[in-house]
């Protein structure tokens, strides 16, 4: 008999990503396979862009649809209930209202010739449960990651492997608490994010959404700096402040410092909040493609040296905050591993 496989469907706006386990919970492969996203098309084109994507996985893996026992999928919300997209900024207006859940299962059953079960949640969240399973070994942690890229996914694992959703599936926005500016010596206006809350949202401080910001502070300082005459597009500028960091730039490796502090007050509201045994940093600081060594034990030196203070006693001698290792993969596998956690008995 075949061995049975879960697939997991990571669908970005732009970019879908597509992983498998097998019933151990062991990934099939951790080659990256992604594809386009074809969202500016309808929903339709993104349904028919996903089974594609899962042709060609099975393709390339020596893989059958008989052996698809079950399927995740990661997508980010919000949600307006389960498997039911809300507004979103980064899909089409036509998106609100999209009942992916209903039409992908539809979708799946029919290539397949019989149902398929589904799953689907928050990315971050699933990205949480992927890295919470290598994270925690043969331990029954609970794991909290966090993930600054353009925004800050955040996910909270159990000990069961699965991740918190929460009632109204909006559990773990933990990117929107706000900063205690106080303990940073900032004392002007809080920066604005995207989601329109008006404390000083945790996200603005430590990803690519708040850079620009943080830049035009950071260059009142450094009035001489290159950046200060460049004429170039903001988000040029910005992009190029990881690179800069690594090559020594006091400006950059200033802002980083900062994001790293901002991460380790925050590391430590959500510990004192959870309780969690370890703590995961993701995100694209973490990229071993396109971060040195030294950058990220930096960034992670100061996480720890912030958050270590503020924790209770017993969790400054037993928590642990590690990077996170999956990379792209983490969602895809979270997908694949919340459908083999979902599977009926």
């Amino acid at each position: 008999m075949s061995k049975k496989i879960f697939i997991g469907t990571d669908s970005g706006a732009t970019t879908s990503k597509i992983a498998a386990v097998w019933q151990n919970g062991e990934a099939v492969t951790k080659k990256l396979q992604q594809q386009p996203t074809p969202a500016l098309n309808g929903t339709d084109a993104v349904i028919q862009g996903w089974i594609a994507g899962i042709d060609n996985f099975l393709a390339n893996n020596q893989l059958a649809w008989e052996q698809v026992e079950g399927v995740g999928l990661a997508l980010p919300g919000p949600y307006k209930r389960y498997g039911v997209l809300d507004k979103t900024p980064n899909l089409p207006e036509s998106f609100n209202g999209w009942n992916f859940h209903e039409d992908y299962s539809r979708a799946l059953a029919r290539r397949a010739g019989r149902p398929i079960p589904l799953v689907a949640g928050n990315d971050g969240n699933y990205g949480g449960v992927a890295e919470a399973q290598i994270a925690r070994g043969q331990s029954k942690a609970s794991v909290m990651m966090l993930m600054p890229g353009s925004g800050l996914g955040a996910a909270y694992v159990g000990p069961d492997g699965l991740c918190l959703d929460g009632d109204t599936l909006a559990g773990m926005e933990a990117g929107h608490m706000p900063v205690p500016l106080h303990a940073l010596g900032i004392h002007g206006q809080p920066y604005t994010c995207g989601c329109g809350r008006d404390w000083g949202c945790v996200e603005a401080y430590t990803t690519i959404s708040g850079l620009p910001q943080l830049l035009a502070e950071k260059l009142k300082v450094f009035p001489e700096h290159e950046l200060a005459k460049s004429t170039a597009p903001i988000k040029e500028k910005v992009l190029s402040l990881r690179t800069r960091a690594q090559k020594g730039d006091p400006l950059a490796v200033e802002i980083f410092d900062f994001q790293a502090r901002v991460m380790g007050l925050h590391v430590a509201n959500l510990v004192m909040a959870l309780d969690p045994g370890i703590v995961v940093i993701g995100g694209g600081l973490m990229d071993h493609e396109s971060t040195t060594l030294e950058f990220r034990e930096r960034y992670m030196r100061q996480i720890r040296e912030t958050a270590i203070p503020y924790l209770w006693p017993p969790q400054r001698g037993t928590v642990k905050i590690v990077p996170a290792v999956l990379g792209d993969l983490s969602q895809a596998i979270g997908a694949a591993l919340v459908a083999l956690y979902h599977r009926p008995a």
